[in-house]
């Protein structure tokens, strides 16, 4: 590994191999980090996509193991080295390189953290990009794009890959490419989407062309209570079905109802933002949808606490593991998703807390969104394999905004079937040396087993 350092230095201003820096870079945000820890052999910090690229080359033709980062705010280990070898630290390309207000479209290093793009945009362009995960202040552009991110407001303005019109991606030989950047084409495959969400394994991204809007001049709130979870959800899909699109439409089971606004009801907090004209057509189909009016002290609560998080570590001390599992379904699907995954938890020796709410939606579907806690470390592997099973076994999608990282590694294949053998052999075409974010996607490697469980 010390040839491979001098190599990199030569390749990349920064490169460190001092233990604080290596201690720091061996773990995200995921609940059990601080068991499958490993630390790297040295962090790589370039700053030019060119420097991306020696750093890749460098490391595909000695066989050395990769793990691009950003803000390693990820829940699921997808930035976690659990085979060693090198961190790609890519907050150095952060930025906006270019606004074209007359397209609407920025261009920003991958780098780039999620409150200082949308500070710039509002302050210095009247602009917005509409995506505001809960972890926007210590999240990037990068990270957003390669876990097919989502932000709170996604039912007005998308995922984050309904926002990228295109990227600068380098591969693990070293080639730097460019996908692509019309507002719509028909060249071939869509091979921007190829590398969003695939979490670092097929190719480090680097920028990203992104659609904006101009900054919302009106906001409407409100918020409706419902007699059970399943009427609520049916609400959701009518506004949907009829075209409404508010940009937070977040309804909460009576657990988390009562934990979060003290109310014994299915609350709905609503909020839209935009054109003042189309804000107040769309809160009045939402107002003709039924439910209990709340005014709008529930959505000032969410508000206020809607970048709360829990400290996992100091849970863990005091033997409690808790974590969350987003999943996605078409609306006929969701009732029955939300009582088995529920119920499957729940049935796990251990369990103290199982919640969920709806919090993403779309015309066709929308995300589920399940708290689960429960007593010891043993107990979270069943937990996760229980949910899992029910999530897989309703026709859900196993994820919807996290990713799959390490902690769902081993369920992908099974969720995508047959579909799973061509993701392994774009891998084997782009990445042959297998260096790239090794034990993620569940996808084959030579770095030795499974890192986990």
């Amino acid at each position: 590994m010390v040839d491979i350092v001098e190599r990199l230095r030569s390749a990349c201003a920064q490169v460190s191999t001092d233990e604080a820096d290596l201690v720091d870079a061996a773990r995200d945000r995921w609940t059990m980090a601080a068991t499958v820890a490993r630390r790297p052999d040295a962090v790589a910090r370039p700053a030019t996509a060119a420097e991306v690229a020696d750093v890749l080359a460098a490391c595909s033709e000695a066989g050395v193991p990769v793990t691009p980062a950003g803000a390693r705010s990820g829940v699921c280990g997808g930035a976690m080295p659990v085979h060693g070898g090198v961190v790609l630290d890519l907050q150095g390309l952060g930025g906006i390189v270019a606004v074209d207000d007359a397209s609407l479209l920025v261009d920003a290093g991958a780098g780039t953290m999620g409150d200082a793009l949308e500070t710039e945009l509002r302050s210095a362009h009247g602009l917005t990009l509409g995506h505001r995960p809960q972890s926007v202040a210590i999240s990037t552009v990068g990270g957003w794009l390669a876990c097919r991110s989502a932000g709170q407001y996604s039912t007005r303005y998308g995922k984050i890959e309904d926002m990228v019109a295109g990227l600068d991606v380098a591969l693990a030989d070293g080639r730097l490419i460019h996908t692509g950047g019309a507002p719509r084409a028909a060249t071939g495959p869509d091979l921007t989407q190829l590398f969003v969400g695939s979490e670092g394994t097929l190719g480090v991204i680097t920028s990203a062309r992104l659609r904006l809007h101009p900054a919302p001049p009106a906001e409407i709130r409100a918020a409706y209570g419902f007699e059970s979870f399943a009427a609520g959800l049916d609400a959701c899909r009518r506004i949907l079905r009829r075209g409404a699109t508010p940009a937070v439409l977040r309804l909460y089971d009576t657990a988390e109802s009562e934990r979060s606004f003290e109310l014994s009801t299915n609350v709905l907090v609503v909020l839209d933002e935009g054109d003042e004209m189309l804000v107040r057509a769309t809160m009045d189909i939402v107002a003709d949808e039924g439910g209990e009016r709340l005014g709008e002290g529930p959505v000032e609560r969410w508000l206020a606490h809607r970048d709360d998080t829990y400290d996992t570590d100091e849970l863990a001390r005091q033997g409690i593991f808790g974590d969350t599992i987003e999943m996605a379904a078409g609306w006929s699907s969701l009732p029955a998703l939300y009582q088995a995954v529920l119920a499957a938890v729940a049935g796990v020796e251990g369990t103290v807390w199982t919640s969920g709410h709806l919090s993403h939606s779309y015309g066709d579907g929308a995300c589920l969104y399940v708290t689960i806690a429960g007593m010891g470390a043993d107990w979270y592997v069943p937990a996760w394999d229980a949910a899992a099973g029910a999530i897989l076994a309703t026709g859900g999608a196993l994820s919807h905004h996290h990713g799959i990282g390490l902690a769902k590694a081993r369920f992908l294949p099974a969720a995508l079937g047959l579909a799973h053998a061509v993701l392994v052999d774009l891998k084997r075409a782009l990445d042959p040396a297998g260096i790239l974010n090794p034990g993620k996607l569940g996808l084959p490697h030579g770095f030795g087993g499974p890192a986990w469980p």
